[in-house]
């Protein structure tokens, strides 16, 4: 029946037509059945030629009811923003009063997501059957879909207020709130503010963020009103924030009587035990209106930190303590100038203020045990310290610098900054600044994660970051997406859409992002055209964008619609594949009957081998037993041949600097499926002579190959066939790269370095920090001395970690005493003398010519190196000649 389906579609529209049936005949059963043809068409892919027989129709039948219902849905199945069709057809069964009918159709179109007219039309169709409470559900469905609706919204608080639920109560509000204050309702909005004021007044972060929308959408006076009545409810419950609010009312009218008599009688609640407040308040004319309201809170809150027992820092002197007034004059105690007097206003010029709980405090009163064992263990106490004490903004280098190591050792440091990311990151009581992500700052409340998202998106300069951010934020299930965070978020991506030219990734990826959030919440897609094959044909060259989307849900998001949209989809995710290794590439060409396709790819990819290096590794480990790699018909030995082209093609773009971590990425794949999983070893051991040949002359010739592979390679090939021969090649010691070590020697250097960093650097930091006290660095010997010995530290600490990083240990059970190498003790006959001499090759670290051990990598270690018993060895040292004569070669005792 599947051919025939058009043609009895255009029978089924032929006779409605010439029928004229009447709307009372139709049923739901009508449309069951016409869901059984739309299933046809989706099984047998005819559903485009469907729809396009039903539009035909609709030109000219614009009522036609079949037509309006497969096309309707149709286009809904293929996620298509124009639903036209279905509207009209719900329409005309409303008008008709066919409820059962507009219950149906409005519940099929559900099925696809969530749609504004649907629920508009079934919450009628609910009040015409007079049943409440379907009515509310459908209308919180619809409060989330509509971000216009405010009056629903209102409407659902009040609704949950007579049942006693206040959380409801309070979210509804809240988006009511929002809703009003796009359409400038200030009426509207003053009677929710004061509702939520009596309901939440302790959410002080939302009535501050909701003000700066009023002041932006209705006008600052407004925004005001508002913030005297959040006063008015905190002034006597919380006097820091109350002094918040009152600064932003001053911001918006500096001349504003009332609130400059309020902030000076909360400042005199907040100190009321402050030695000299009412001299701070006289001295910053605070209470006099002709000086400026915000010069004279700044001039006060600077004063009001200089009191009996509080810290100040001074350059030179380091951390001290007020004692005492005397008249205009303070007297402060530092560690090392006690009893120090100076003005006040040269205190309040040249001092900076510190609060008892600064970090520079803690340091200079707390034993350090206690500092340490505290910051160790408290991660969100010492992360909220560090950060307050730099003006609450401060990144990881300045924590660092501040703990280590005067608090915490390098080692420590590791570990301990790894859990403090996570904190960072994840508790509430931090966020980031706006303008820099890598900045940290504390919250005196916990931030909301919407405004974390936003914060980070903000501050967030890469584009494909920022999009991980907003998918962050619209799957977080605590946030509605009707907030001004997310408008703004939202028009970042739509603004690459509207002002499009040349098609780029980020274009791609903002079309994909805008589309997804669109059909979740389908008010966002007004005014943005959404077609993708639009978007398509403008890339210039697809593989290209593609492998710089750099995201995989970008990418697997480009590629369902490339599937859906464009025809010859086949041919455009086989020229995708080695630009993104992506399973669901072969996944899907497979599944829809290409393999001819995936083999063709495959031969392709082993051809050119040079530009598809990764997709031929990835072909070689994951096509193994699948029909279409194995009709590819490449025969194994010359699998393994390519893939040691393609690691001698990354050893050499590595020696050239040529995409060097790519390249060692490949490298390090390569040698893994060769050496460490013993794919070419096991293959070598049932392969005849002229392939071993071949393939070992190949590895033979990799030119930056661990010799030692080479040699290991050799010796299997020698155990498994003792007759082969290797043609032009002699035995010799392999030394393998980088500095070979004995373990004793490795665990001594550790122990050197250890010893370094965490005992002589913090040393050598107090000596600095006390040479710093003592003033004057121009004519301080003391401070030039621990300098230069800062510096000496930092390059043997540099030197030492370098060797260690090279260091290779030396496995006594391999040494080889054929030949004169690493781990020997050889004796020589000197032929001038006759006498023998014995030696023993190690290396730098172990050199010790006085007890005649001898590195490998010196001139003498170089010369002997892969000597055999019985050669001669000459050389000449200060230009006079030297024979020897190569005695004994045996084992060194470890």
């Amino acid at each position: 029946m599947s051919e025939s389906l058009p043609k009895n579609v255009q029978e089924m529209l032929n006779e409605e037509k010439w029928t004229r049936a009447a709307l009372s005949n139709y049923s739901t059963s009508q449309f069951k059945e016409l869901d059984l043809v739309l299933k046809e068409a989706r099984e047998n892919r005819l559903d485009d030629e469907l729809k396009k027989t039903c539009d035909e129709h609709l030109l000219h039948t614009k009522n036609s009811i079949i037509a309006l219902y497969l096309s309707g849905m149709i286009a809904l199945s293929r996620q298509l923003i124009d639903d036209s069709a279905l509207m009209n057809l719900v329409a005309i069964f409303v008008d008709n009063h066919k409820w059962n009918i507009v219950k149906y159709l409005c519940d099929g179109i559900l099925e696809y997501g969530e749609s504004k007219f649907a629920l508009r039309t079934l919450a009628e169709y609910y009040k015409n059957d007079n049943a409440e409470e379907p009515v509310y559900e459908i209308w919180e469905r619809l409060v989330k879909v509509d971000y216009e609706e405010a009056d629903l919204a209102k409407a659902l608080a009040e609704h949950y207020e007579k049942e006693g639920n206040s959380g409801a109560v309070v979210d509804y509000y809240k988006k009511a709130l929002h809703r009003y204050i796009n359409k400038s309702l200030f009426t509207n909005v003053r009677e929710i503010w004061e509702k939520l004021l009596a309901y939440c007044p302790e959410d002080i972060d939302f009535f501050l963020h909701v003000q700066k929308r009023i002041a932006k959408n209705i006008n600052e006076e407004k925004a005001v009103l508002l913030l005297q009545d959040v006063y008015a409810v905190l002034k006597d419950r919380d006097v820091n924030t109350a002094i918040g609010i009152l600064k932003l009312i001053l911001q918006y009218d500096e001349k504003d009587v009332q609130a400059r008599k309020e902030i000076t009688e909360c400042f005199r609640k907040k100190y009321s035990g402050h030695s000299q407040l009412e001299e701070y308040i006289r001295i910053s004319n605070l209470t006099q209106n002709y000086r400026n309201v915000h010069e004279a809170v700044t001039d006060f809150e600077k004063h009001i930190a200089f009191d009996r027992g509080n810290f100040v820092y001074h350059r030179t002197w380091g951390v001290g303590r007020i004692a005492s007034f005397r008249g205009d004059e303070i007297v402060i105690d530092f560690a090392k100038k006690r009893d120090h007097s100076m003005s006040l206003k040269m205190a309040v010029n040249a001092l900076q203020t510190l609060s008892k709980n600064h970090i520079w405090v803690l340091k200079a009163t707390w034993k350090k045990e206690k500092l340490h064992d505290k910051v160790k263990n408290d991660y969100a106490w010492a992360l909220q310290t560090v950060i307050k004490s730099f003006g609450n903004s401060c990144d990881i280098k300045r924590i660092k610098a501040e703990l280590v190591p005067s608090v915490l050792s390098a080692g420590e440091w590791t570990s301990w900054s790894s859990r403090a990311r996570e904190i960072l990151k994840s508790d509430p009581g931090f966020g980031v600044s706006p303008d820099n992500i890598d900045i940290f700052t504390v919250r005196d409340r916990p931030i909301s994660i919407e405004e974390k998202l936003y914060n980070e998106f903000k501050a967030e300069r890469n584009f494909f970051e920022r999009a991980a951010t907003v998918r962050n934020f619209v799957s977080r299930k605590e946030i509605e997406p009707d907030s001004e965070y997310f408008t703004e978020m939202f028009a970042y991506f739509a603004g690459y859409l509207r002002s499009r030219g040349q098609i780029t990734e980020q274009v791609a990826a903002s079309f994909l992002l805008v589309k997804d959030l669109a059909a979740r919440y389908p008010h966002l897609g007004s005014g943005l055209s959404l077609n993708f094959l639009e978007i398509f044909d403008g890339i210039e060259d697809v593989p290209a964008l593609f492998e710089d989307l750099k995201d995989n849900k970008f990418r697997e998001e480009f590629l369902a619609h490339v599937k859906l949209f464009v025809p010859l989809w086949a041919d455009i995710y086989v020229s995708l594949f080695p630009h993104a290794l992506l399973p669901s590439i072969i996944d899907n060409l497979a599944g829809e009957g290409y393999s001819d396709k995936l083999t063709a790819m495959t031969l392709d990819c082993f051809e050119h081998f040079r530009e598809n290096r990764e997709a031929v590794i990835w072909l070689f480990r994951n096509g193994a037993g699948k029909d279409w790699y194995e009709k590819a018909g490449i025969p194994f030995d010359r699998q393994l041949i390519t893939l040691i082209h393609i690691l001698n093609l990354t050893f050499r773009d590595i020696e050239n600097h040529r995409d060097t971590t790519e390249n060692r990425k490949i490298n390090r794949q390569v040698f893994t499926i060769l050496f460490k999983e013993d794919t070419l070893y096991s293959f070598m051991d049932g392969a005849d002579d002229d392939t071993i040949i071949r393939l070992f002359t190949l590895i033979n010739d990799v030119k930056d190959l661990d010799p030692a592979e080479k040699l290991q390679l050799r010796d299997r090939i020698a155990k498994q066939r003792p007759s082969f021969k290797f043609f032009g090649d002699t035995e010799k010691a392999v030394m393998p790269r980088g500095l070979i070590v004995t373990s004793a020697m490795y665990g001594e250097k550790q122990r050197q370095l250890a010893h370094i960093m965490d005992v002589e650097v913090p040393a050598n930091s107090k000596e600095i920090a006390f040479a710093l006290s003592l003033g004057d660095l121009r004519e301080n010997a003391e401070y030039k001395a621990a300098k230069e010995k800062q510096e000496l530290l930092n390059s043997t600490a540099a030197r030492l970690k370098d060797e260690i990083d090279r260091a290779q240990l030396f496995d006594p059970a391999a040494v080889n005493t054929k030949r004169v190498s690493f781990g020997t003790v050889v004796t020589l006959k000197n032929s001038a003398s006759g006498k023998s001499e014995k030696y023993t090759i190690l290396g730098p670290w172990e050199s010790d010519p006085d007890k005649n051990i001898i590195s490998y990598l010196s001139p003498f270690g170089g010369t002997i190196l892969n000597r055999g018993a019985g050669e001669q060895v000459d050389f000449s040292i200060n230009d006079e000649k030297v024979s020897y004569v190569v005695e004994r070669i045996s084992a060194a005792d470890f």
